[in-house]
């Protein structure tokens, strides 16, 4: 039965398996695995752990409406097959349907995660959850109210929070909000914004977490590069 959850438990869970994460996630793990089989590690946020803390606060959006959604349990499947490959998906997905059951002590769980991971993964982390929220086409405002909670215990400042939000909106509005801009910015102020949100966002920002990591931040920095284009084209500057 440990090999369901081999892919999780592989190489060590890191600062993931302490903490009030490790609580929720020896919960739905149960007995079958004890802390001996662990290689537990600091420093550095490394796969296994960041997508462990991302599937507890995955649940807390999903139950946000207080329904779960077949389309975002599609989304996450698709999501885990396309960054892990079908078999870290199947098992990762028995995981979360453990934690959706449980009740998640949220600002606890979330201080552990902004403890133990750099700004450039809590973004990617923001991005992820709305795209969880969004997976029906429409992000309620109770989903909406829980990711903001989670991005203020992650540390995540307002202008990053509204600029990750803006991704998930087409608008000439949203546009400026995703380079953290005002509309009244001059063209060499959009410029200069979005060589450092480019900067920002770059998926080598999460390469440390691994190379299915990496390729799934490329949608976030695509968006930048997106909201760029359509200002460049409506302003009529190159």
């Amino acid at each position: 039965m440990a090999t369901k959850y081999g892919k999780w438990i592989a190489g060590g869970l890191g600062w993931a398996f302490l903490g009030p994460i490790g609580g929720i996630i020896g919960f739905a793990l149960g007995s079958i695995i004890d802390s001996s089989q662990m290689s537990i590690t600091t420093g550095q946020t490394g796969r296994n752990s960041f997508m462990v803390s991302l599937l507890v606060l995955f649940a807390e959006v999903m139950k946000a409406d207080g329904k779960v959604l077949k389309a975002e349990l599609d989304y996450v499947k698709a999501f885990l097959i396309k960054s892990f490959g079908q078999e870290a998906a199947t098992e990762a997905l028995v995981l979360l349907r453990d934690i959706l059951k449980q009740n998640v002590p949220l600002r606890d769980v979330c201080n552990q995660i902004r403890d133990n991971m750099d700004y450039p993964s809590r973004l990617q982390v923001l991005h992820f959850l709305f795209g969880i929220a969004n997976a029906d086409g429409e992000i309620s405002k109770s989903e909406v109210d829980v990711i903001t909670r989670i991005a203020e215990y992650l540390g995540i400042s307002t202008k990053d929070f509204d600029s990750v939000r803006s991704m998930f909106i087409d608008s000439t509005e949203a546009y400026y909000k995703v380079l953290e801009i005002e509309p009244s910015a001059t063209n060499d102020e959009i410029k200069k914004a979005y060589r450092s949100m480019a900067l920002k966002h770059h998926p080598d920002k999460v390469g440390h977490l691994g190379d299915d990591i990496r390729t799934a931040a490329e949608e976030k920095f695509k968006k930048v590069n997106q909201a760029y284009e359509k200002i460049k084209k409506e302003r009529g500057f190159v």
